[in-house]
This record gives structure tokens, sequence and C-alpha cells, in this order.
């Protein structure tokens, strides 16, 4: 079915949603949905406002909301400026993400920016791209979505975990680790990143003494601290979100803090605030605990110019790679002439390599403008998309916890796909 003809049968679908989307959501679109290919590129999102992930949702709006400000001030897409993006709550909880995908739908958006989590995303995913419309997330790192039947609608500029778990694998083994106990969510985000990481540390010699998943919604993480005990680890690799906050103070309680054995973690651990979540009162209890994440602060002059923007910000994890989401799919539609999504995604792949080098909507647009072929290169760094539409390569930053339980970057490693 083609990308017009699927749209159109949402809209009627979805017609008695659009009131309630334009009550909630603040765009200042009109209450009849646009349809494709009308001149006025759309963006809405489903990201987390609240729920576990909350915290991540900050970093995630205003750089989307800071990348079409960039984009309008370079003349928008197509002549005219971009709208309010319109706004929905992925609020950790599948069927609220998926009815927010649905209101978003209804307001007649070109892309979709979201979900923050890859379950949030699995949970709506075929919505979206069912409907001819495309999907960009900067978080979702869940190996799934590599080979998911999207009909080359889905895109996302993170890397997928199966280039981050190598990395984190060897900074475990660098630091002369040989017996490791592996925890993590069950869900595809934990069991992805568990595979890849042990997967990497069995080829590097090492002896996975637990690789074990869990309920994140359970009411407490006894259990599984007492299963880490029980394999008489020398390091623990934790895999989580929110909860893992639980399994940190249950690990220390135990003497398995990272004072007595190498404790990690992986991006749903990295925070400003995990140390005074973890020991209040006492964040130097975390003292000496790493992890990886895709690099979020590698750009300087993008992280000061995102401050200034919302000055209010304190994490900045994901941020550049949804302010990139978002510039790519504009100089997509830029490049096919249309906002129509069943044009434009045609573009994409092809917009982030085997051009001449561009790194900002204004520099590359102007190129398109002379009939250049581009490689837009992020704030997040080189694309390359491969033809799965994810990047060919990945910037993972190594962090740890000083003395104070303070976070900082050690250093960043570079990850890639396999041919």
């Amino acid at each position: 079915m083609k990308a017009s003809i699927r749209r159109s049968a949402i809209f009627t679908s979805a017609a008695a949603l659009v009131i309630t989307v334009c009550g909630t959501t603040g765009s200042a679109r009109s209450a009849v949905p646009a349809e494709p290919g009308d001149g006025e590129l759309q963006f809405g999102y489903v990201l987390p406002e609240t729920g576990q992930l909350a915290y991540l949702g900050p970093p995630q709006i205003e750089s989307l909301k800071f990348a079409i400000q960039k984009i309008n001030d370079a003349g928008g897409v197509l002549g005219k400026p971009v709208p309010t993006v319109v706004s929905s709550d992925e609020a950790g909880q599948e069927a609220v993400a998926a009815q927010s995908a649905d209101r978003v739908l209804a307001a007649g958006v070109d892309a979709v920016i979201g979900a923050a989590a890859s379950g949030m995303s699995l949970a709506f995913i075929d919505r979206v791209t069912g409907a001819g419309v495309v999907q960009c997330s900067g978080s979702n790192t869940a190996p799934t979505f590599t080979d998911y039947e999207d009909d080359g609608f889905y895109f996302r500029t993170v890397p997928s975990d199966s280039l981050q778990g190598p990395i984190l694998a060897d900074v475990v083994r660098e630091d002369g680790h040989n017996r490791v106990a592996l925890v993590a969510r069950a869900d595809d985000y934990g069991r992805g990143l568990l595979e890849a990481t042990r997967k990497t540390l069995e080829e590097r010699g090492a002896t996975v003494t637990l690789a074990e998943t869990y309920d994140p919604k359970a009411s407490n993480f006894d259990q599984v601290v007492q299963k880490m005990e029980d394999s008489r680890p020398d390091a623990a690799v934790v895999i989580a979100f929110e909860e893992g906050t639980q399994i940190l103070q249950g690990m220390i309680e135990s003497g398995l803090g990272p004072d007595r054995i190498g404790v990690y973690g992986a991006d749903g651990l990295r925070s400003e605030e995990l140390a005074s979540l973890v020991s209040p009162g006492q964040p130097g209890r975390l003292s000496g605990m790493k992890g990886t994440a895709p690099a979020s602060a590698e750009n300087e002059k993008y992280v000061n110019d995102l401050k200034k923007f919302a000055p209010q910000l304190k994490e900045l994890q994901f941020a550049p790679q949804v302010f990139d989401c978002t510039t790519t799919i504009a100089l997509a539609a830029e490049k096919a002439e249309s906002d129509d999504p069943g044009e434009y995604v045609k573009e994409i792949n092809g917009i982030t390599k085997d051009g001449e080098k561009c790194n900002s909507f204004a520099a590359c647009k102007e190129l398109l403008a002379d009939g250049r072929n581009i490689d837009y290169d992020g704030v997040s760094g080189p694309l390359d998309f491969t033809g799965k539409g994810e990047p060919g390569q990945a910037t993972i930053e190594v962090y740890g916890y000083d003395g104070q339980g303070q976070l900082q970057t050690l250093r960043t490693e570079t990850s890639k796909a396999e041919e």
C-alpha cells in the first residue's frame, strides 16, 4: 500500500481524536489534520514527560525545539517555517505511549520523534510506520530495530546496543575483572545489551557468573542482588533504568558496592543525580562506578548553544541525537522538495553520507539549493546511515563517578558495525 493511501486511512479513523489532540498539545495547528505534501513540515513527539524515564524527557524535548528554531532561523523548510511541535507523553507505559502516538498521528504530523525507551517505541512503531509516517528516535538502542519490518519509515540516530555492548565489556576487562555478573531489565533494551556484553566478555576470556533478567516493575530486587552475591563475581554490570537505584542500593548493603567489586552501568543509569539517589547524603559511596553510553557532550558549541536556549536543563543524555533526528528529516524534505513522508523518506539515508560535508541545517540547505549531494555530520557525530536507517558507527562515552559522586566523562571510544 502506498504511503499516501495509508495516511489518508488513518486520518479518517483518527478524526475523533483530533479535538483532544489540539486541546492537550499546545500546537498552533487547526483541528483539521493536514494532508501529506501540503508544504508544511509538521513534527510531533512521543517522549517521556512523566514516568521512570522522565529525566530523559527535557533534554530530548528541548533539543527538538532548539533544532526547529535553528531550522526556522535558516528560512524554514520548503520556504515555510516549521510549526510548533505536537507533543505527547510516552509516560513509561506501553498503553499510554500507543494512545499518545494515535493522538499525534491524528494531528496530521509528517514525522514522529520518539519514543525514548525502546519498549515504548515497540508499542506504537506499527501504528506510525504503518500509517506511512516517518519515526525517528534519538535513544532507542535495542538491536531489535535493525531488522524490524517498518517499510523503511523508522530511523534512529543513536547506535544499536550491538555497538555499545563490546565497549562496555572491554571497559570491564581492561579494569582486570575476570568473573562478571550481568543483570538486566527483561525487555528488548535489557536483553539486547546483556547479550551483546555477555558475548564480548566471553570472547575476551572472562567468565560470566550470572546473566539474569528481571521484571523492572517488581516491588523489590532482593532476589536479583542475592543471585549476584551467590555467583561470587569480581565485577557486576547493571543494565537498568530508574529501578537500578534500588539494585545498586541493595548491592552496596550486601557488600557488592564499587568499594568492593567493579560496578558498571549503561546509558539507562547515566545521570547527574544517580549517586545522590542511590545514597542520599553520602553520594561518594558510588565512587568508582563506571559505565558506557552513546556520547552526549562531545560537541562543545552545540552544548553551549542548547544551554542558552534551555538554561534549566540538567541532563544532556540523547539531546544531540534528537537534534540530529529533526535536522535529518528537515534536510530530507528539502532534498525531496516535499514534506510528504512517502517522498522524503527516500532521501534520509543518502543525505548522511557520500556527499559534500556539512554540519548544520543552514549550510546543508545551501548546498542542496545548489544541486549538490550532501553528507550531514550531526551534532552527535557522523551519522553515515546504513541501509537499515541507523548509524554505521558509534561514539561511545565511558563515564564514571568520582569521590564526591559527581558524574565524569572519562573518555570516548569508537565502535563500528560489521559489514
